[in-house]
């Protein structure tokens, strides 16, 4: 590919986020917490202010003007999304709050299906989200659950993983397919091959990946990916499942009311098809229009420019932060995207994080909803800058000046 064609006008992209125009203790932001939450482009913003000034009303039930323009707004982002991840069909696509919500609707619906004797497989690096949950269905159904190591840079164990499921009796991995702690990118392909070679389905979490990478669900092989509208430059209260259809319609209800029936009587109710069975109760509506906003500003970018600016910054902020005295980098996986933790001598990531604020600058700081590998690094909190389609190499600058100058306020 010509070099040119993937070049990202950064200073061009920065102008379509209104926020970054903003000064935090007098100082110009430096917002280096995209992991967290994206900022969000003027288009998202719009799209939702035009929907709910000029069109709004509830959808599907619906038989006036108002009601039909909405639903096709809506089911448009359904189709939308599911060329985005490349799906089979449209109807794989359910909509939910958030990647929490969607692996909770996994682990209870399908979880349903699984017996004592079976097995959940998951690693160290998960996110709460991807944890949580299955402890929970290990504690209500009684399966097992496996957590699959990490080796001291950051990657997944792949040996242990396999030896994890050679005794046949994992019926799902759940697995994150970026680490949201190490920036990890791990080898979802290989790991699918795995667990499919040994009868086991994959769920991928992609919270991390979908704003990096192109994501295709077939050609990683998955069962099930979810993902969130808010790291996607989108709105809060937004996420999405991807699933296999005969897994969708083999799988119960996650919740019951409205929408999700396809009758019901005082004796008995039955259920919608796929996705609307798993979509009970009126939706997030302007948060999905606006989660098509995003997806189209993402597409408009394209992915190849977007990987290939934050390869850049990521380069540049392990050579650049490397060489700081008293910094230590977090993890040196194999592949990592836009995430680097990193830890300060003599000074707890909180105290760090708070003297950045006061120069403007916004990092992460604490175990990022990741405990155990936090454990597991032995470290009890780490520092964290994340980057998004708007960040620049002079905003790493700063982070690096920013983190001498708080290195001299806590000598």
């Amino acid at each position: 590919m010509d070099v040119a064609s993937i070049n990202l006008d950064v200073e061009a992209v920065r102008a379509k986020f209104p926020i970054l125009s903003e000064r935090v203790h007098g100082k110009p932001l430096v917002f280096l917490d995209s992991a967290a939450s994206a900022q969000k482009p003027n288009t998202v913003i719009a799209v939702m202010a035009e929907a709910m000034q000029h069109q709004y009303a509830n959808i599907h039930r619906g038989l006036h003007w108002m009601s039909e323009r909405t639903t096709e707004a809506y089911e448009s982002v359904r189709t939308q999304a599911a060329r985005s991840l490349n799906a089979p069909s449209r109807r794989e696509i359910v909509f939910t709050r958030n990647s929490t919500e969607a692996i909770n609707l996994v682990a209870y619906s399908f979880g349903s299906l699984l017996r004592p004797g079976q097995a959940v497989l998951i690693s160290e690096m998960e996110h709460h989200s991807n944890f949580v949950p299955w402890q929970m269905l290990r504690d209500r159904v009684g399966i097992e659950l496996r957590v699959a190591p990490v080796t001291d840079q950051g990657d997944i164990d792949l040996a242990a993983y396999e030896a994890l499921l050679e005794d046949g009796k994992v019926a799902l991995v759940s697995i994150t397919h970026m680490s949201n702690v190490l920036g990890t990118v791990t080898p979802a392909k290989k790991l699918a091959q795995i667990a499919h070679h040994h009868g086991a389905r994959i769920l991928l979490d992609g919270s991390q990946s979908a704003v990096h990478r192109q994501i295709d669900v077939q050609d990683l092989d998955a069962d099930f990916f979810v993902c969130t509208g808010h790291k996607l430059y989108g709105p809060t209260g937004v996420g999405l499942l991807w699933a296999r259809m005969e897994l969708l319609e083999a799988m119960p209800p996650f919740m019951g009311g409205g929408e999700m029936i396809q009758s019901v009587s005082i004796e008995r109710s039955t259920w919608a098809t796929p996705p609307h069975k798993f979509e009970a109760g009126t939706p997030a509506i302007i948060d999905v229009i606006g989660l098509g906003a995003a997806l189209a500003f993402i597409e408009q970018l394209g992915f190849p420019a977007i990987a290939a600016h934050e390869a850049s910054l990521t380069r540049y902020a392990l050579e650049t932060l490397g060489k700081l005295d008293g910094i230590t980098i977090i993890g040196s996986p194999a592949e990592r995207g836009g995430v680097v933790s990193f830890v300060c001598e003599n000074a707890h990531p909180h105290d760090l994080a708070t003297l950045l604020d006061q120069q403007g600058i916004a990092i992460r700081a604490g175990q990022h909803c990741a405990e155990p590998l936090i454990r597991r690094l032995h470290l009890t909190a780490t520092a964290r800058a994340s980057f998004g389609v708007y960040t620049t190499h002079a905003e790493i600058d700063a982070l690096a000046h920013g983190l001498t100058r708080a290195r001299t306020m806590l000598a």
